[in-house]
């Protein structure tokens, strides 16, 4: 795992987490607001952009670096970690292992709900599928389903083709298999969980249960939106979001 830092170093410590297929860069608005205010610290994720030679393992495995990132170079602790998809799965995982390393997180469109049949048809559905993430309509098509702005198309385009069998498979089956962790319960870290209204029914309830199991946690269901919209397309209200749960004025839903 690589790990991007940008602002100032002696500022409280905001730790964001891409989601899958995407990298560093779908943070560069939040990067660039805030990183007049805090060290922004984007980890690139196994298999992913820079690091598409290192093989992704597993969730468990994503977070143990950036909890070992953290003790390493943080003191134990950061003042925000927010993650998207995947890398909210991973912020979750971070979350029910370190229940105080974090003052602040944002969870958006974390699946907690295992899929059936994720293990089983998974290595079948990327043997016949593999060879359409060079396309360049198909990459088209999933960075439209993704929300991946039109101006961030090319660097996903020429990431994603480069990424791995081997990593999309480990994605594919991590993602879909994870389940939410008994611990969770047990962090201390103001929470705001966010999910886009137009999401799968399974993504919704995925965030009803984190509501449910974080003690004091915000949910906010984003009207009119899919998966990832808010953060990758609204940056600006994601930000608003993100200094309302900092600054204790944010409301339940």
């Amino acid at each position: 795992m690589i790990f991007k830092q940008f602002g100032n170093k002696s500022m409280p410590v905001i730790i964001f987490l891409h989601g899958g297929g995407l990298s560093w860069w779908s943070w560069k608005p939040q990067i660039e607001e805030l990183q007049k205010k805090y060290c922004i610290v984007t980890p690139i994720i196994d298999g992913h952009g820079e690091a598409c030679d290192t093989t992704f393992v597993s969730i468990k495995k994503s977070g143990e670096q950036v909890i070992k990132y953290i003790k390493d170079n943080c003191n134990g602790k950061v003042f925000a970690i927010c993650g998207l998809s995947i890398g909210a799965q991973i912020t979750v995982e971070i979350l029910s292992k370190e229940c105080d390393i974090t003052d602040n997180a944002v969870i958006e469109s974390a699946l907690v709900y295992p899929i059936k049949m994720t293990s089983a048809l998974t290595v079948p559905m990327f043997n016949i599928s593999y060879g359409l993430t060079k396309k360049r309509w198909s990459a088209k098509l999933q960075a439209k389903s993704l929300n991946v702005p039109d101006n961030l198309f090319e660097i996903y385009y020429e990431e994603s083709s480069r990424m791995t069998k081997k990593s999309l498979i480990n994605i594919a089956i991590s993602n879909g298999n994870y389940p939410m962790p008994k611990t969770l319960c047990n962090t201390k870290a103001k929470t705001l969980i966010l999910v886009g209204e137009k999401e799968l029914s399974v993504m919704k309830k995925s965030a009803f249960l984190l509501h449910e199991t974080i003690n004091g946690s915000f949910l906010k269901i984003i009207k009119k939106s899919g998966h990832g919209e808010i953060s990758l397309i609204y940056p600006k209200k994601y930000i608003n979001l993100m200094q309302q749960l900092f600054s204790n004025s944010i409301k339940e839903e």
